[in-house]
C-alpha cells in the first residue's frame, strides 16, 4: 500500500508554498484538521471575533503587500460573513484568497444541515470561485487560487473544501505545484508613439494616479513623468501618497461630494493621462462632464467602457515602464503649473485653519491637522467610510504611497479597526491609526480583543457625534432635514478598558495632539474618542457648491 499523507496537511503546504504568512479566521467543525495542520507550520494563524473582521484584515494585508490576504472560516454562516470583506477586496482590486469549509460530498446533493450554495453566492463578488471535488485537486486549486487573486486587476478568489475532502488522505507524493510568476508586460513602441502625438498637440494635460500606479509602484515613474514634462498630477482617493503631496506639482485627490478645487483642474484641461485609475475609484462624468477631453489610458488592464471616458490611446502594460517610456517620447514641456500652485496654496491654507480651530466638540479640520501632526511621512492612517473619509480623504496630506488607506470601491463601513491589525502586522515599524466614525467602529469593535491578545499595538481615533454622520449629511444636502441617523453610544474609554486595552477621551481641542501622541506611543492598543462638530460639513459643500472660480 502506497504512503498516505493528510489532505488538511497538503493544504497547509500549498499555502506555505505560495509564501502565505498569516491566515485570518475563526476554526468551525468542519475545518478542525485544516487548523490543527496549521500548528505545524511557520503560518501564524490569527483567530479573530468575526469572520468580517477576517476578511478586512486579509483584504488589507493584500494591499500593503500584494501578497493575497487569506481569510478562513467555517461553512454556512461563517463563510457567509466573509462575503463583505470580500466583495470589499474585488471592487478595491486587492488580492485576496477566501477558503471555507462546506459539507460532504456525501450530503451536498440534497437537502441537509447548514447546506447553502457558497460558491454561487461568492461568484458575482470574486474572480473565481469553486468547490474542491476531491483532495488531490488541492495543488492545482490552490494554485489558480492565488494566481487568479494576484494578477491584473487583483481581486478575491474563493474556494469551499468539503468536510470530507479535508479530511482525505491523499499520496505522499502528492505536492504543491511551483509558483509562476506573471512577468510584466512591456508597453507597445507604438502605443506609446500615439499618445506621443496626443500630448504634441495638448494644450493642458493633466495626469490622474490611481489605484493602480500603488499597486505598480509607480511613485518614482511618475515623479519622472511630471517633472519631464511638467505636467499636474491629481490622485483619486484610492491613490492618495503615489504622488506626493508635497510636490511642486501635486493638485491633490479627486473624489469629494462636491466641485472641489482640484477639479477646476480638470476642467482647464484638455487631455486626460490616467495612471493606473480605474472607474469604481471615481465616476469619469466629474471630471470629463462632456465628454470632450481626450484620454490616454495607461494600465495593464484595458479601460472599461463609460460614455465619458472614451479612451483616445490606451497603453496597457506595466505602469512604470509605460511612464518611462511616454516620457522618453514626449519632445514638449508644459508649463501649467499655476493652476496647481494656486490648488495647493488653498488647500495648505485649509489645513493651517484648522490646526488653529479651538472649538469644542473639535471642527474635523482640526482633527485633520492634528492627526497629521501625529504621524510620520510613512506611518499608516485608515479612514473607514462616513464623514471620517471624505474629510481624512480630502484634506490629510500623503506622501508615500498606501499611507491612507480607505474603502472606496466598494465603501465599506467597518474595515478600518481590523485592518489596522492587518497593517500592524504587515508594517510592525510604522505607526498605524483607525480613524472611524462612532457608526463604524461598533459595528467590528470586537476586534479590539484580537489586538489586545496578538499584543498589537495600533491606535484607533473615534470621531464621536452620535450618528450617521454622511448620511446626515447627504439628507441635509439634497432633504434640508435628516431623520433615522441618531443612536447612543457606550462610554468608549470604559468599552476600551473591558477589551484591555488603553482609553482615552479627548476633553478640548487643545487635548487632541497631545493625546493621539501619548496613545501612539502605547505599548498595547489605545482608543482615543474625540467629540466631532459636524455642523462643519454643510458650510464646507455650501461653500464649495458656490465656487466658480477658486482663484
Amino acid at each position: 500500500m502506497s504512503a498516505q499523507q493528510d489532505a488538511a496537511r497538503l493544504l497547509v503546504r500549498t499555502l506555505e508554498a505560495e509564501g502565505v504568512e498569516y491566515v485570518f479566521g475563526i476554526p468551525g467543525e468542519e475545518n478542525i484538521h485544516f487548523v490543527n495542520a496549521l500548528n505545524e507550520s511557520p503560518i501564524r494563524y490569527v483567530l479573530v471575533r468575526h469572520e468580517q473582521g477576517a476578511a478586512f484584515m486579509a483584504e488589507i494585508y493584500g494591499r500593503l503587500t500584494g501578497k493575497a490576504g487569506v481569510a478562513s472560516a467555517t461553512l454556512g454562516p461563517g463563510a457567509i460573513n466573509l462575503q463583505l470583506g470580500v466583495a470589499d477586496a474585488t471592487t478595491n482590486s486587492t488580492p485576496v484568497v477566501a477558503i471555507s469549509a462546506q459539507v460532504g460530498l456525501d450530503r451536498i446533493y440534497k437537502e441537509s444541515h447548514q447546506i447553502v450554495d457558497l460558491v454561487s453566492l461568492f461568484r458575482p463578488i470574486t474572480k473565481w470561485a469553486e468547490l474542491a471535488p476531491r483532495a488531490e485537486a488541492l495543488p492545482e486549486m490552490v494554485r489558480k487560487a492565488f494566481k487568479t487573486a494576484q494578477t491584473e486587476r487583483p481581486g478575491a478568489v474563493y474556494l469551499a473544501i468539503p468536510e470530507d475532502v479535508e479530511s482525505a488522505r491523499v499520496p505522499a507524493g502528492l505536492a504543491p505545484l511551483p509558483v509562476n510568476v506573471v512577468r510584466p508586460q512591456e508597453p507597445s513602441p507604438s502605443q506609446v508613439a500615439r499618445a506621443a502625438d496626443v500630448l504634441a498637440l495638448a494644450r493642458r494635460p493633466i495626469v490622474l494616479a490611481g489605484h493602480g500606479a500603488t499597486r505598480h509602484r509607480a511613485s518614482e515613474a511618475l515623479v519622472h513623468l511630471s517633472e519631464r514634462l511638467g505636467l499636474p498630477v491629481a490622485t483619486t482617493f484610492n491613490g492618495k501618497g503615489v504622488f506626493p503631496d508635497d510636490h511642486r506639482n501635486a493638485l491633490g485627490a479627486v473624489g469629494f461630494m462636491r466641485h472641489d478645487y482640484v477639479n477646476f483642474g480638470f476642467d482647464e484641461a484638455d487631455v486626460l493621462i490616467t495612471v493606473g485609475y480605474e472607474l469604481q475609484e471615481f465616476d469619469p462624468v466629474k471630471i470629463n462632464p462632456s465628454g470632450d477631453k481626450k484620454i490616454i489610458h495607461i494600465h495593464p488592464s484595458p479601460a472599461e467602457v463609460d460614455d465619458h471616458y472614451a479612451v483616445e490611446v490606451g497603453i496597457q502594460g506595466d505602469i512604470p515602464r509605460s511612464l518611462y517610456a511616454l516620457a522618453d517620447a514626449t519632445h514638449r514641456r508644459f508649463d501649467v503649473n499655476g493652476t496647481g500652485r494656486r490648488i495647493r496654496e488653498l488647500m495648505r491654507a485649509e489645513l493651517a485653519e484648522g490646526a488653529t480651530e479651538d472649538g469644542f466638540p473639535l471642527s474635523p479640520r482640526r482633527i485633520v491637522a492634528d492627526v497629521r501632526a501625529a504621524m510620520g511621512r510613512e506611518d499608516i492612517v485608515l479612514a473607514d467610510t462616513g464623514a471620517v473619509k471624505m474629510w481624512m480623504a480630502r484634506m490629510y496630506p500623503t506622501y508615500e504611497p498606501n499611507t491612507l488607506l480607505v474603502s472606496n470601491g466598494l465603501s465599506s463601513m467597518g474595515f478600518a479597526v481590523p485592518g489596522a491589525i492587518a497593517a500592524k502586522l504587515a508594517h510592525p515599524d510604522r505607526k498605524v491609526l483607525a480613524a472611524t466614525g462612532d457608526g463604524a467602529f461598533l459595528m467590528n469593535s470586537q476586534e479590539l480583543e484580537t489586538a489586545v491578545r496578538e499584543n498589537l499595538p495600533i491606535t484607533v481615533l473615534i470621531w464621536d457625534d452620535s450618528a450617521y454622520g454622511l448620511i446626515e449629511w447627504k439628507m441635509d444636502l439634497e432633504l434640508g432635514r435628516s431623520s433615522h441617523i441618531k443612536f447612543g453610544n457606550p462610554d468608549f474609554v470604559k468599552y476600551a478598558e473591558s477589551f484591555g486595552a488603553h482609553g482615552y477621551r479627548v476633553e478640548s481641542a487643545a487635548d487632541l495632539l497631545p493625546t493621539l501622541r501619548k496613545a501612539l506611543a502605547d505599548d498595547g492598543v489605545s482608543v482615543v474618542t474625540v467629540p466631532v462638530d459636524y455642523s462643519h460639513n454643510l458650510a464646507l459643500t455650501d461653500k464649495l457648491g458656490e465656487l466658480t472660480d477658486p482663484f
